[in-house]
């Protein structure tokens, strides 16, 4: 039989603290943990390789009430892989969205970053005024940020 693992153990190679490992067990993230005689939990690989995709989920900002669906149809069998794909595909594509929202973003944000550069290498970039602008620099919306 394989080496079973502690609470502290899991904590130590998961990130996760033994509070919050009793937390997911207590909400139905985890399957109840199989106990040793003094009623420590003791964690299987396939305890850990559960827990590590649960930090995936989390990741990528899966509510953990969306999480605890996935895991109880889980724990219904392979008759709920259909709809346990169908979940993770909605959840890829609104991830891949707000990875194009940032993407985006990063973009506007290398710009104007660009923008400064440009301004602060000519020689008409002066000392900024009481308003926080230079004097020759307009107060559109469009050149702040």
């Amino acid at each position: 039989m394989a080496s079973l693992l502690t609470i502290s153990d899991v904590a130590a190679r998961t990130g996760l603290s033994a509070h919050t490992l009793r937390y997911y067990e207590r909400i139905g993230l985890i399957a109840p943990v199989v106990r040793a005689p003094g009623g420590q939990r003791r964690y299987a690989a396939s305890d850990l390789d559960w827990i590590g995709f649960l930090l995936r989920l989390r990741e990528t900002g899966m509510p953990i009430g969306q999480m605890q669906a996935f895991a109880r149809l889980r724990s219904e069998g392979n008759a709920t892989a259909p709809v346990r794909r169908q979940m993770l595909e909605q959840h890829l594509a609104e991830v891949l969205a707000s990875i194009t929202t940032l993407q985006n973003a990063a973009q506007a944000l290398q710009a104007k970053i660009g923008y400064y550069r440009e301004l602060e290498a000519s020689p008409r970039c002066a000392p900024t005024s009481s308003e926080g602008r230079s004097p020759d620099e307009p107060a559109s919306p469009t050149t702040t940020l």
